[in-house]
């Protein structure tokens, strides 16, 4: 076993957690198409351990002992000519965990592990959406669960944890909001010769790849109605210059996301123009109020006076009791965390706390219009108040 110290997140979680024994899952490799694996995005607190970003892997931490190990997947050859494999000693580079054992030998290595542990923490499943999961991390609770004594989810301290940046995450974050930004005003300046929304979305990528990045989440190119769809990720549909476009995009840049949204218009109408306005105007009050210590609770309330007041301003609310007719032109939330995860988890914190990065997203979505505009940037919580990373970028239309 090597003696070489503690990753810091490890470090930071054995903290939280008092000591005890933790095992985690990498996600398991899925399929696309015959014999085609999907392209493969690792589980965000398994990479933000170990960084790990092949499929399969498992990590135990054994915070008692300041012991961190490794499970090997069983890969046939067919997969290691194919897909290739990662090697024990890059994995120990890249992790900092002390040894690699075979998943061969997971088993009896929980079985020893619980003599000194009766209880494990581990990730449960947590299916908030209407997807398919991953069944790595319920394959993983049903063996922990023969052996220990009690499984113990550890989800909430370990997006608590994520929740507060460390200056190296910050900076990453940093990076990929300045990919994204500068791509968006090349896009912005040459926005007249766009034709279809998949050349937009073919600049962004060809941007990203250049620069050894990758999007972090499905693009969003949304023309017209199109933009009444909020995560619209076919990117198909002819232009015209009177119609808006939502560009939602963030690149994925050393592991952290950004995430932007800008609605433009070759030849806007007055009509647009006005809509357009009124969340720009909602989006700088909805930053101004971001500071450490401001409650999540009286934030969302003024977020909802401040968008209520913005669909009065263009006539589509006349009772600011009227929920129904709000949520209508402003279905989703206004702001989620930004990290590993493009929508990182903040552990259900009470009150905003300096070193969070939060995006900011107002819009105003009008069906019967077919108008849908969102503006959003990307913001980190500081000790004084605010720093707005996203915000070299214009938000005009």
């Amino acid at each position: 076993m090597r003696s070489n110290p503690l990753p810091p997140n490890v470090t930071r979680l054995i903290e939280a957690l008092d000591g005890g024994l933790v095992v985690l899952t990498a996600y398991s490799q899925l399929q696309l198409s015959a014999d085609m694996p999907a392209p493969f995005v690792q589980e965000a607190n398994f990479w933000w351990l170990s960084c790990i970003e092949q499929p399969g892997w498992k990590l135990a931490i054994d915070g008692a002992r300041g012991k961190i190990t490794l499970v090997r997947p069983k890969l046939t050859q067919a997969q290691v000519v194919f897909e290739g494999g990662l090697s024990d000693d890059r994995a120990l580079k890249l992790s900092g965990a002390h040894e690699v054992i075979a998943a061969e030998e997971f088993e009896a290595f929980l079985r020893q592990a619980h003599r000194s542990h009766s209880m494990v923490h581990t990730l449960k499943l947590h299916n908030e959406y209407d997807f398919v999961v991953n069944p790595a991390q319920h394959e993983l609770c049903a063996v922990l669960e023969r052996i220990f004594d009690a499984v113990q989810d550890c989800a909430r301290p370990l997006a608590q944890l994520r929740a507060m940046k460390t200056p190296s995450e910050i900076a990453a974050i940093k990076k990929a909001i300045k990919l994204t930004t500068t791509t968006f005003a090349q896009v912005r300046e040459g926005f007249d010769s766009y034709s279809h929304e998949c050349e937009i979305e073919a600049d962004f990528t060809r941007s990203f790849r250049r620069h050894n990045a990758h999007h972090a989440y499905e693009p969003i190119v949304a023309s017209g109605k199109n933009a009444l769809t909020l995560h619209y990720t076919a990117n198909s549909h002819k232009l015209a210059k009177s119609q808006l476009v939502l560009i939602d995009v963030g690149a994925r840049v050393d592991g952290y996301c950004a995430d932007i949204t800008r609605t433009y218009c070759a030849r806007p109408t007055k009509r647009q123009l006005q809509v357009h306005g009124a969340v720009e105007r909602a989006h700088a009050r909805i930053i101004a109020l971001i500071r450490p210590g401001l409650a999540v609770g009286a934030y969302a309330a003024a977020v909802d006076e401040i968008m209520k007041d913005a669909l009065m301003e263009v006539g589509l609310l006349e009772d600011r009791s009227d929920d129904t007719t709000y949520r209508n032109y402003f279905p989703h939330a206004v702001s989620h965390g930004l990290g590993v995860d493009v929508h990182d988890g903040l552990g259900s914190p009470h009150e905003l706390r300096a070193g969070m990065v939060i995006t900011v997203e107002p819009g105003i979505y009008i069906a019967e219009e077919g108008i849908g505009i969102r503006i959003e940037d990307d913001i980190l919580v500081t000790e004084t108040g605010h720093r707005n990373l996203s915000g070299s970028l214009s938000t005009k239309l």
